[in-house]
């Protein structure tokens, strides 16, 4: 379970919402014990505290596509379900919370589901903490605070996953976004954006006689811009970045490609190979 919302918003609607999401069986025996109980719409550092439905974990989880060499990390983790339940499909997860309370809960938690030694639980200011070593990243988090992150996000490797409950992140669209099959009263929506390659800027093309130069042009995923060539200016269509690779057409061929720091190295219309290194940002 997560927390994260305006504290305003802590009403009886929360309260249902509460009620309605199921506990893993080590939360119930925690709870039964009389151990340290979080409370929805506890106040916490930047947000309060409310739960995440195992289904949207799960979907978000899938949505993140994990692999064995993957190292997630959840921002504002609370009593960490979402940790504990990627570390059930057998990655190393790591939560970053605030609230030593619910950190010391979480880690408890983590033991008593057998999954201890695949997850790390760090009590911490998500603003002031190190995670640039992970792969996918997993909030639920306001979207003021979201923005704060968005520079931290997109400075991270390309093809660094992120996923989000509910908030979106202004004008960075999702890449794919996917809503809970659950009877959900709230919070029911995950987004996800893959951390694009920084590719702005102009590119020689080599392996051909003549000048050829591809002029690009970026806001986070999308492209747009032009192949110079011939004396001619033609216009890109259907220009992505997803992740380390790029794709466009020009002049009625499809271009794709690897992005390998200042190069590219692809194929056009799936056989003729192409090349291209970065000359100005």
């Amino acid at each position: 379970m997560k927390r994260h919302l305006f504290t305003g918003l802590c009403c009886a609607f929360l309260v249902s919402f509460l009620a309605s999401v199921p506990l893993l069986p080590a939360q119930a025996a925690q709870a039964d014990s009389g151990a340290y109980k979080p409370t929805v719409g506890q106040v916490g550092k930047d947000v309060v505290w409310v739960p995440t439905s195992q289904d949207l974990i799960d979907i978000m989880l899938d949505m993140a596509e994990l692999k064995p060499d993957d190292k997630l990390v959840d921002l504002g983790s609370g009593d960490g379900r979402t940790v504990i339940s990627a570390a059930k499909r057998g990655v190393a997860a790591r939560g970053i919370e605030y609230n030593p309370d619910l950190v010391a809960l979480a880690r408890s938690i983590a033991v008593q589901e057998g999954v201890a030694d695949r997850v790390t639980l760090d009590q911490g200011d998500i603003f002031e903490s190190d995670f640039s070593d992970a792969t996918v990243v997993t909030l639920f988090l306001l979207p003021k605070l979201n923005m704060r992150l968005r520079p931290i996000l997109l400075d991270m490797p390309p093809g660094t996953r992120v996923i989000s409950n509910s908030f979106l992140m202004e004008d960075w669209q999702p890449d794919e976004t996917r809503k809970t099959s659950e009877d959900c009263s709230g919070h029911c929506i995950a987004y996800k954006w893959v951390v694009p390659s920084k590719v702005a800027g102009t590119w020689k093309i080599h392996g051909t006689t003549g000048e050829r130069k591809l002029v690009l042009h970026q806001k986070f995923q999308q492209l747009n811009g032009e192949l110079h060539e011939d004396g001619r200016s033609l216009a890109l269509t259907d220009a992505i970045v997803n992740g380390t690779k790029i794709s466009f057409r020009v002049d009625g061929k499809q271009y794709e490609a690897e992005v390998m720091g200042e190069e590219l190295n692809g194929t056009i219309d799936g056989e003729q190979s192409w090349k291209a290194t970065k000359v100005q940002s």
